[in-house]
């Protein structure tokens, strides 16, 4: 039986085709918003909206541009040939199919889709010359980032595809952090290694940044981008960085090997990050993975993270004419981190303030630090409204938790200095649920003399460690229903610190000192519902502590 298809027949099957085609794209970006809106349901403060970017069923390949994937023909002009027309035509979605693409730095615009299929790899050239001096959006001149954006709208970077910064091109190594055969193979590539043998630079303008920008300020009362040309070695990118992006999606890439941190967007609003995977290694300086700065209505979820430094991270610059805190709305749930300096981090600019935070279902697994929050004077503002919960960590390497007013400052002199606009304010913290096997220290806890920690509260958790719970200059502590098990040491070191309730606590029985207490100030500390008799010596006192500061009930 032989079929003839008319042309009207074959042109009314290409519509339905084309109708199929577009009611599957609105479908999928549907569904995402209802998966996005569930993350945002039953927050502990007033609930927030995020409005996802929307694109047009149009797709620009970047093969039809000239670009070559074979991994040693620059393709940067295709890349920005297809961007642009892409943006141009009022969006859509730019292609990057499988292969590896070699290109310098990469410009997004509005309305623009980067889609990286699976199988694609995108290497940034190890060339530094490739990287032009740039306008920064908020002052001064940056190096352009290997992927970059400014007072965007309506973007996204998507796919399964790879994101790699050729980031060993730009870092320093510290001798400490890798074994000698690694060391070696750094110093037998070029580059130059400082004085004392500790640390290797890829040249000797990133060995001496500092110097020549001194140097700069000193002889020229203003700074053009030609004059830096000779400096880019030292002027390390962020590998993927945002300023001043409305509706951002980043969704189910996987960034590697960055010159500084991973992914970096500043003044955003409208951001959701998900299923993306960072891979830095563990010796990689100033690696981190996601920092989050001044932005607001952020959702972070179902990410994977190994990083040379900081995993998730908070941060917060001063606005200028912004009222309330410039970091607010951000929620960060069911993400796994291991290899970092701190899990969940803030700090250490906490100037422009930070409100309204949520962390949970969040597995942290080999990090220096669980919980981390950390700044130091001329660095500080208020964080506070911040909620943690259902976090499960095993094998971190120091503390659990971590307060660090003293961020970067060594030998400080503790005294109370005036309280001023960058104070560090770390108050209002809420953390439910936290389960960790395995840390050097449960937990740290050191507040400025004019500025304690305030108001941190700590339920329903278990925490197994060497060390016990330390507070230095805090106030307001309460923990109820938490069990903390230790190796050696006293279960809490107070010193200096008050308005404890300590209530429900659970310890080893055996254990020698259940509490010291030190410091003239240290006063209204309350147990409750708690065993002392497991304690051989329950209390100890020194240093102008008095048995006063104690209410046992």
């Amino acid at each position: 039986m032989t079929f003839t298809l008319r042309k009207n027949d074959i042109i009314k099957f290409i519509v339905l085709l084309l109708i199929g085609s577009s009611l599957s794209f609105v479908h999928a970006q549907e569904k995402l918003q209802e998966e996005v809106n569930s993350y945002l349901k039953d927050l502990p403060f007033k609930s927030f909206s995020i409005q996802l970017p929307h694109f047009q069923d149009k797709t620009f390949n970047i093969k039809d541009y000239g670009a070559v994937g074979n991994g040693h023909t620059m393709n940067t002009v295709a890349f920005k040939k297809a961007v642009d027309e892409c943006s141009e035509a009022g969006g859509g979605k730019v292609i990057v199919p499988p292969g590896l693409w070699l290109t310098g730095p990469i410009e997004l615009k509005s309305n623009v889709n980067f889609h990286i299929e699976r199988g694609a790899l995108i290497l940034f050239s190890p060339v530094h010359k490739d990287y032009p001096i740039i306008k920064n959006p908020s002052g001064g001149f940056v190096l352009a980032s290997p992927i970059y954006g400014f007072d965007l709208e309506n973007i996204a970077i998507t796919g399964g595809g790879l994101i790699d910064g050729n980031g060993t091109t730009w870092r320093p190594l510290k001798r400490d952090k890798v074994n000698e055969s690694l060391w070696k193979k750094f110093v037998n590539s070029g580059g130059v290694v400082n004085e004392s043998g500790t640390i290797w630079y890829p040249s000797e303008v990133a060995m001496n940044a500092d110097k020549y920008f001194v140097q700069f300020k000193k002889e020229k009362k203003k700074i053009t981008a030609e004059d830096l040309l000779p400096l880019r070695d030292a002027m390390r990118p962020k590998m993927v960085s945002l300023m001043h992006c409305k509706r951002v999606l980043i969704d189910g890439v996987t960034l590697e090997n960055s010159p500084s941190f991973a992914f970096n967007p500043n003044y955003c609003e409208d951001m959701v990050i998900r299923n993306v995977k960072v891979n830095n290694e563990y010796w990689a300086q100033n690696g981190d993975a996601m920092d989050i700065g001044s932005s607001k209505n952020v959702l972070l979820y179902k990410c994977t993270i190994t990083a040379g430094d900081d995993g998730i991270c908070m941060k917060a610059n001063v606005v200028k004419g912004a009222t309330g805190a410039v970091l607010q709305n951000v929620v960060i749930a069911d993400c796994v981190v291991y290899h970092a300096h701190g899990g969940f981090v803030t700090g250490s600019n906490t100037n422009g303030g930070m409100h309204n935070i949520y962390v949970h279902n969040c597995d942290f697994v080999g990090t220096d630090i669980g919980l981390r929050f950390k700044s130091s004077r001329g660095r500080g503002g208020l964080v506070d409204n911040i909620f943690i919960k259902n976090i499960f960590m095993k094998d971190i390497v120091n503390q659990t938790i971590l307060f660090n007013t003293y961020y970067e400052i060594k030998n400080a002199e503790v005294k109370a200095f005036p309280i001023t606009d960058r104070t560090p304010i770390f108050k209002n913290i809420f953390i439910d649920s936290i389960f960790c096997d395995g840390a050097r220290e449960a937990a740290s806890v050191v507040g400025l003399p004019e500025m304690p920690i305030q108001n941190i509260h700590i339920t329903n958790s278990y925490i197994s460690a060497g060390r016990g719970f330390y507070t230095d200059y805090a106030k307001g502590i309460t923990l109820e229903n938490v069990e903390i098990v230790l190796k050696e040491g006293s279960i809490f070191n107070v010193n200096q610190s008050s308005d404890f309730v300590l209530n429900k606590i659970k310890y080893a029985e055996g254990t020698s000192n259940f509490m010291t207490l030190s410091g003239k100030d240290t006063k209204s500390i309350s147990i409750q519902n708690t065993n002392l008799k497991n304690s051989t010596t329950p209390l100890q006192f020194y240093n102008g502590a008095d048995k006063s500061a104690v209410i046992i009930k």
